[in-house]
């Protein structure tokens, strides 16, 4: 089951994190769970989890990145659970969110420390981009940024 993140989510959207297996390299690795915390109570700003009864085994947070353009981050599943089709529903439900708020794209940027997931998001419909990614950390390489146009009902 797929819903909308809970601030009481958030010590388990972060372990999600941090056992997703991210290179230790990337800024991902470095998030505590108050910024977490900040960056899913942010105005017009959220998240999705998955469940597998109730434990919290897939994230996805969002944030909006102008008024068309709405930015996916933080998806993630439990190594155990993947191949089940998680991270797709995560992400759609990030879309769905985007198109509801009358947004007209999805933008995501992915870490040169975890290029392996790039035919994932493309195989969703989402195609590189020259677009900066407003969010990227100054300490890291820059990343691939991938859109996805929304279309609206």
């Amino acid at each position: 089951m797929i819903r909308p993140a809970r601030l009481t989510d958030v010590p388990a959207f972060h372990e999600v994190m941090m056992a997703a297996g991210m290179d230790p390299r990337s800024s991902w690795s470095r998030v505590t769970p108050q910024e977490l915390e900040a960056a899913l109570s942010a105005p017009q700003a959220g998240g999705f989890v998955a469940l597998d009864g109730d434990r919290v085994v897939g994230c996805v947070g969002y944030r909006p990145d102008g008024p068309q353009t709405l930015t996916l981050n933080r998806l993630a599943t439990r190594p155990e659970v993947r191949g089940r089709g998680l991270g797709m529903q995560l992400v759609q439900a990030v879309e769905r969110h985007a198109q509801d708020t009358g947004r007209q794209r999805v933008l995501l940027a992915v870490s040169q420390f975890n290029l392996n997931v790039l035919p994932f998001y493309e195989q969703l419909g989402y195609v590189r981009t020259a677009d900066l990614y407003a969010y990227a950390h100054p300490a890291s390489p820059p990343p691939v940024v991938l859109v996805k146009d929304i279309e609206q009902l």
